[in-house]
């Protein structure tokens, strides 16, 4: 890559990081800059990462649903990091005022007891390695304007990921088909979106192996310890300030999430809206690549590969 390809994405990288501080989205990245490629959107979000200097806690797969993926013309998912400071708290209430256009999706999460293998990885592999499942949600955010977002958008924005906060249940693999996990989310009584653990990628552990295999070809690895969030059971929604979510999933337990009552955000799109993540018809967004050290979402260390 040239020194001013480095510089323009750099620029680019700056651009996300300054949105996402002062809550002020910026435009397409896509519209006015036609040229740019996933490779490139993917060294943008490194960047910012790499720069955060946050613990790398675990991975996010987007794109895990087949309408989402025909919506931004491609045919596989996306990745994207979780780092120890986008946890959140089931007994804190976050503050909507942080977040541009803050949204809520349903996602049984894979906690890793063994580190998984690379290019080579299988779904049998996933299963052994993985300590237990347990309900998340997964909090997104967008940095481009009104969820304007194509391909590359969303993976220069670190997969659209803002936060996520796991529930206290865990369950063995071996006592759960991840494919049946019927999920529902509640906004304060109200069911404001429900599915299945199958809408992604018909079952979540094919997300996982895919995740390892990808992420293998930068020489990282999936660690013991780490969080994998495989993609959302169902559309994404909305969240405002004094929101009290409920995630129940069938045989995982549930998963709280509550916003404080005050707070304002910059601007607003349509609730789900068509190009965005988990539009009326779809599921996640993505990005990737990995870094840092601290503790995982599970307790256990974290590492620094993957930061080439």
């Amino acid at each position: 890559m040239s020194v001013l390809a480095v510089t323009e994405l750099r620029g680019i990288a700056d651009r996300l990081r300054d949105a996402e501080r002062d809550r002020a989205p910026v435009p397409p990245l896509t519209v006015e800059r036609p040229w740019l490629s996933a490779a490139d959107a993917y060294e943008i979000q490194l960047h910012n990462i790499r720069r955060r200097a946050a613990a790398v806690v675990g991975h996010k797969v987007g794109l895990s649903s087949k309408a989402m993926q025909e919506m931004m013309g491609v045919d596989e998912p996306d990745y994207g990091h979780l780092l120890a400071d986008m946890r959140l708290s089931e007994d804190v209430p976050a503050d909507a005022g942080r977040y541009c256009y803050p949204r809520v999706e349903i996602e049984v999460a894979f906690l890793l007891g063994d580190d998984l293998p690379g290019e080579d990885c299988t779904e049998a592999d996933v299963l052994a390695a993985t300590e237990a499942f347990a309900p998340s949600i997964e909090l997104i955010d967008s940095r481009i304007v009104d969820w304007r977002i194509r391909l590359a958008d969303t993976i220069a924005d670190n997969a659209s990921s803002a936060g996520f906060v796991v529930g206290a249940s865990r369950v063995p693999p071996n006592d759960l088909d991840p494919r049946g996990i019927a999920a529902v989310l509640r906004r304060g009584a109200d069911v404001v979106a429900a599915g299945r653990s199958d809408a992604v990628l018909g079952n979540p552990v094919t997300a996982v192996a895919w995740l390892a295999r990808t992420v293998a070809r930068f020489g990282v690895r999936l660690r013991a310890g780490h969080l994998i969030l495989p993609g959302a059971c169902a559309r994404a929604v909305d969240a405002r300030p004094g929101d009290e979510f409920r995630a129940e999933f069938s045989g995982l337990g549930e998963v709280r999430l509550t916003f404080a009552g005050s707070g304002g955000h910059t601007g607003r799109g349509t609730e789900s809206s068509a190009t965005g993540r988990d539009g009326a018809t779809g599921r996640d967004g993505a990005s990737g690549q990995d870094g840092a050290s601290g503790k995982s979402a599970t307790g256990e260390s974290s590492d620094k590969e993957g930061l080439p």
